[in-house]
């Protein structure tokens, strides 16, 4: 009892009030109208699970249906530590909840060799470019074949991106050097679905900082941030997945000084900026893990701290912004995204209702909690035609594919994209200034 207490983070449950301030902030309190699906019930259940007083087939539902987008955290009065409590409890019912062997063996598998391996990765991202320009995909979709694909995998395969070929990947250079004056050295966290099905963004992020004065170096050995893992209950995967990259960014800059690490990815910077948490029983890595976090940045952070991009292609469409849930409530990254994408000439701004609400992708929500992630991104969809807005920008990879998504359910398909802000940002072809120029 006591074991299953320190994990779930029992004292913690006790600073919920259970005054009801999260309810509104809860998009699945809202979309399903129960109380066991709103912050304060879930940690009620939870406090009952650790004191013993229900099973663990009581807490499972309401655990599992959780986005984790943590909006709750920002609005709790009391400075509740919501996501520190929900990875504990899923935690706990990933080690005591009935699994085949199956289930053990694929599981293994996902998260113990494909997630954190390159290679694999890598030949995720070959195959899926093989079977966009072998043919495969169109031969799938006219005979129907994908839609026998398992979890409606079927509807995320119509929006995923064009893939480069394996030469291209193959090709990319470990540092990218600023053709101007440096005005700083960075780290470059390439991810691991960032990297295998977004490789091209990736490229336009490391462009984009060398144009801004960066030399950007991207470590070897680094791994994936662990976020899928956390998130599915996995801690000491997620945990060991942690030392790998601090140990990865040290190597790469043994002796010298980065100034920041760089990540495109909302969801991935979320969880590298609670490195310093995952090791308070672990003094040296918590100090190694504070100094990596410390330099840890979105990539729209460091273009406005260097402040030396122009633009030189006006971009003359109607744009709006849906945040990274944790961008916004882990990393509390909130103005710099708005502030590099309104520096676009051209775009019309215009700001979406409930902006910062969960689109329902939630990692891989979207895929285990299908139905519920739909009414989340429908509603979603009723804020965005309200803009009229031609491009929506985001700054996640979940998010973009759940837009995208958003936008073919809609059949809006002819007059509306989805992009992350990266490639809008390279659209409008940057340039940096010269240093000059940038003191005026």
């Amino acid at each position: 009892m006591k074991d299953r207490q320190k994990k779930i983070h029992y004292e913690k449950t006790f600073d919920c009030v259970q005054c009801g301030y999260c309810l509104p902030a809860c998009p699945t309190y809202e979309s399903m109208k129960k109380e066991t699906h709103s912050p304060r019930g879930r940690i009620h259940l939870i406090k009952q699970f650790a004191e013993g007083k229900v099973d663990i087939e009581a807490l499972q539902e309401p655990i599992d249906k959780c986005l984790g987008c943590n909006a709750c955290s920002t609005v709790c009065p009391t400075n509740v530590q919501y996501g520190k409590i929900l990875e504990g409890a899923k935690q706990v019912l990933d080690e005591q909840k009935p699994k085949t062997k199956i289930q053990k063996v694929v599981e293994k598998l996902i998260f113990e060799q494909v997630f954190p391996s390159k290679a694999w990765m890598n030949t995720i991202g070959h195959a899926s470019w093989f079977y966009q320009k072998s043919g495969l995909q169109t031969l799938g979709r006219m005979t129907g074949l994908t839609k026998a694909a398992p979890l409606h995998l079927e509807q995320f395969e119509q929006i995923l991106p064009d893939l480069p070929s394996p030469v291209e990947r193959m090709h990319r250079p470990k540092v990218v050097k600023t053709a101007g004056q440096r005005r700083a050295k960075v780290g470059f966290f390439t991810g691991c679905i960032m990297d295998s099905l977004f490789f091209g963004i990736n490229a336009k992020t490391i462009d984009l900082l060398a144009r801004a004065g960066a030399d950007v170096v991207i470590p070897d050995g680094q791994t994936c941030c662990g976020a899928l893992h956390a998130h599915s209950g996995k801690q000491g995967i997620s945990k060991e997945l942690a030392k790998k990259n601090i140990k990865a960014f040290e190597k790469a800059f043994e002796g010298e000084d980065v100034d920041y690490i760089v990540i495109n990815a909302g969801g991935c910077g979320a969880r590298l900026i609670e490195y310093g948490e995952l090791f308070e029983d672990e003094p040296d890595w918590q100090e190694r893990a504070e100094g990596f976090v410390a330099r840890t940045k979105d990539i729209s952070e460091v273009l406005v701290e260097l402040d030396t991009l122009t633009f030189t292609k006006p971009v003359k469409e109607v744009v709006t912004y849906q945040s990274s849930c944790h961008m916004l409530n882990v990393q509390h990254v909130v103005e710099p995204p708005l502030r590099v994408l309104k520096s676009i000439p051209g775009i019309v701004y215009r700001e979406m209702e409930g902006s910062e609400r969960c689109c329902g992708s939630a990692g891989i929500y979207n895929i285990l909690q299908f139905d519920e992630s739909m009414k989340i991104l429908d509603h979603k969809m009723d804020k965005v035609k309200m803009t009229g807005a031609h491009t929506l920008v985001t700054t996640n990879p979940g998010c973009l594919l759940q837009m995208k998504l958003g936008i073919k359910r809609e059949c809006l398909e002819e007059r509306m994209r989805a992009v992350h802000l990266v490639e809008l940002l390279s659209e409008a072809r940057p340039l940096g200034r010269p240093e000059s120029e940038k003191d005026r």
